[in-house]
């Protein structure tokens, strides 16, 4: 349709792309969909020597996320986050 209609004078590729099985959560309306699931928080400065950390995201609040690791729970301050995406494990 796009060459019927020819908006586009000069030669193009079109591509299509997806963004994938593991996605960014941005925003607290991301996370409130994904409890229960596995994720995985990258954060700007270690803690216990990790600076990344995977498990079942539990809840969170303002200032915390909560999660669930081989360990037990653990809370990390979200200003200590520096991105949260789900993870698929294959």
């Amino acid at each position: 349709m796009l060459d019927q209609a020819d908006y586009i004078k000069e030669g193009y590729f079109l591509e299509v792309s997806s963004t994938g099985v593991e996605k960014v959560l941005r925003k607290d309306r991301h996370l409130e969909t994904n409890i229960g699931s596995n994720i995985e928080i990258k954060l700007f400065k270690p803690i216990d020597k990790q600076k990344t950390l995977e498990g079942e995201l539990l809840n969170f609040d303002k200032e915390n996320i909560y999660i669930k690791i081989d360990q037990g729970k653990k809370s990390i301050e979200r200003k200590q986050i520096a991105q949260i995406k789900t993870k698929y494990n294959w």
